[in-house]
């Protein structure tokens, strides 16, 4: 075993693509995440998947589902499940904010970036949004499509 170590990463960053094709977003709030020692590590490696992910609220916690971390390769018996709800860290004033905006209907709270910081604790960006309807996003296409038109171009 003393030959299979893997590489961890010293910047991870990890976004979620899926969400700003079907969302638009409104707030945006960076959360500390509560994780357990073998998720932290495949953090590091990036085996995550945001895909699916939202957020909700319980009993006036707010806490993320649905989020993929792999299991640690080199962790022994004891390993974290894969898809674990997992409790965010955000102030009261944060939490008081997103609750209440939240209750508005075809408003929700989902992840959209996972990263980790300077002082090496990872963090999970979150933000308040709206579902697209389809017009928005073929409109979304268009823009972008001109934009890289302009670019081959010059």
């Amino acid at each position: 075993m003393a030959g299979k170590k893997l590489e961890l990463q010293k910047k991870v960053s990890i976004k979620n693509r899926k969400a700003s094709h079907e969302y638009t977003f409104l707030d945006k709030y960076t959360a500390g995440i509560v994780l357990k020692g073998t998720e932290i590590k495949s953090i590091r490696l990036g085996k995550v998947n945001m895909s699916d992910a939202y957020c909700y609220f319980f009993k006036g916690e707010l806490y993320v589902k649905n989020m993929h971390i792999s299991p640690y390769a080199l962790s022994t018996m004891i390993n974290h499940e894969a898809k674990a709800d997992r409790k965010l860290l955000l102030t009261k004033r944060e939490l008081r904010k997103l609750e209440e905006k939240s209750k508005d209907v075809g408003l929700t709270i989902i992840p959209t970036f996972l990263f980790i910081n300077d002082r090496g604790f990872a963090k999970l960006e979150v933000a308040l949004a709206k579902g697209k309807k389809l017009y928005d996003k073929r409109q979304d296409i268009k823009e972008k499509e001109s934009k890289r038109a302009l670019r081959n171009i010059r």
